[in-house]
């Protein structure tokens, strides 16, 4: 375990790969995986200061539950159409920054509660632990 974590910290701080491999889509075909480290040069100045510096700090601020599932978290939110947007647009520009994430937006039905879930193959709870820790308290 402190392998790991120890590689996720030196990864986000020296912007190295230190956890790829592949992964069988269906079996037969392997395909690259992501490294453990969030890539901001991936999004332009502009979006990035806007995805770090405005949105994130909106919805943490405007979360109402986190949810520790095995291998990520579910972030609770409000389900009006302005938060749901802002949700969507974090979602757009994780997914460029942090490919590795499988990202899913649920709403539950009857009118139930808005969840964002962040999860991965193994290694992403300890990831977000470590980059985000702001996300889970």
């Amino acid at each position: 375990m402190m392998k790991i974590l120890f590689a996720i910290l030196m990864s986000a701080a020296f912007g190295v790969c230190l956890c790829t491999g592949t992964r069988a889509d269906d079996g037969s075909r392997a395909t690259p995986e992501s490294p453990f480290y969030c890539n901001v040069t991936a999004l332009s100045p502009a979006a990035r200061t806007r995805h770090f510096d405005e949105v994130g700090p909106a919805l943490r601020s405007s979360r109402i539950g986190v949810r520790e599932l095995p291998n990520g978290y579910a972030f609770q939110f409000p389900a009006d159409p302005a938060t749901v947007a802002l949700v969507a647009e974090w979602v757009t520009g994780e997914r460029a920054c942090c490919p590795f994430f499988d990202i899913a937006m649920t709403f539950e039905r009857e009118g139930g509660p808005f969840w964002l879930s962040v999860t991965g193959r193994p290694g992403t709870k300890d990831f977000i632990k470590a980059d985000a820790p702001d996300w889970i308290k």
